[in-house]
């Protein structure tokens, strides 16, 4: 056997809420090296930044891990994880949690089968509204992982609540709330490519009886559907992490920022840090998605002895 098997009785809306978040603080606690890696990869040769530190050069992966390192220490690979883990509380447990009852909403009466719209339909919707609800977590986040990227980052913010605190003093509360239309197009994209795609390849795996609904099962399925989420959400990515990590001013909107990035980089700038971006979204899929399995069993079988 391999995991947990699936239980006779299926899991509640409150279980796959409660485990989806689970699972995001598990995967982000796995992967968020990475992210930072892909944040600083994305805002590298901005004018701002380059301006400030034109000496401190990223090249990859493993080189822009290797240099955070040597030139800020290990802990600055986790910079911003305590927001990481509120967004997840909240973003994952919305976005995926939330998809299977949203799904079977846009599936009309008596249909035997799920279609292709009903699950791109539910992955917008809550895909949409868990930015809606997440965003100011996300904003901190990336602040905090870009931070050593400018001059002055020492002193920006002393901690996680400093910093919402500060943005919302300094910025009003819309601060706060920066770059949510571009985040909202990635997250509706992102939630397509990866819970769509899970949905789809898990499905056929298990119709073609080509594998059992166990760990090896969702691990394909999910390497799947970080591959495509990469590719189909990188460029609105870029965007949302520059903008997101813009002072006051810089950009009018997140369409002029998208035009200052062609400018400057050309259409090869909407994909810089592809590369961790997707050994991100790639190793944080595999890892969410066979853990929010196993979670959401362990949570069903363990409901008898709780009642």
């Amino acid at each position: 056997m391999v995991g947990l098997k699936p239980p006779e009785v299926p899991p509640t809306a409150a279980m796959k809420f409660v485990s989806a978040g689970m699972a995001g603080c598990i995967a982000d606690l796995c992967t968020f090296p990475l992210d930072t890696a892909k944040v600083r990869l994305q805002i590298q040769g901005e004018a701002r930044i380059q301006r400030t530190i034109g000496s401190v050069e990223y090249r990859g992966v493993l080189g822009t891990l290797s240099t955070m390192v040597r030139t800020e220490g290990a802990r600055s690979l986790y910079r911003g994880l305590a927001a990481g883990l509120q967004r997840q509380m909240s973003f994952a447990s919305i976005r995926i949690g939330l998809y299977d009852s949203v799904k079977q909403l846009y599936t009309p009466k008596g249909a035997e089968n799920t279609g292709m719209a009903a699950r791109l339909l539910a992955g917008c919707t809550t895909g949409a509204v868990a930015v809606a609800c997440a965003q100011p977590t996300d904003v901190v986040k990336v602040r905090f992982q870009a931070s050593r990227a400018l001059s002055d980052s020492a002193c920006r913010y002393s901690g996680t609540v400093d910093a919402y605190r500060t943005i919302a003093r300094e910025e009003g509360i819309r601060g706060l709330w920066r770059g949510t239309l571009p985040n909202i197009a990635r997250n509706a994209i992102i939630n397509c490519g990866e819970l769509v795609t899970y949905d789809l390849l898990k499905d056929a795996l298990l119709r073609a009886q080509l594998m059992a609904d166990n760990v090896p099962c969702h691990f394909v399925a999910a390497f799947g559907a970080g591959f495509c989420a990469t590719v189909v959400a990188s460029p609105v990515d870029v965007v949302k992490t520059r903008y997101m990590n813009a002072s006051p001013g810089q950009y009018r909107s997140a369409l002029s920022c998208l035009l200052a990035l062609l400018r400057q980089d050309g259409p090869a700038g909407l994909y810089k840090g592809f590369v961790p971006s997707f050994l991100r979204l790639g190793c944080w899929n595999v890892v969410m998605f066979v853990s929010y399995e196993q979670l959401q069993r362990a949570l069903a079988l363990a409901r008898p002895a709780l009642a």
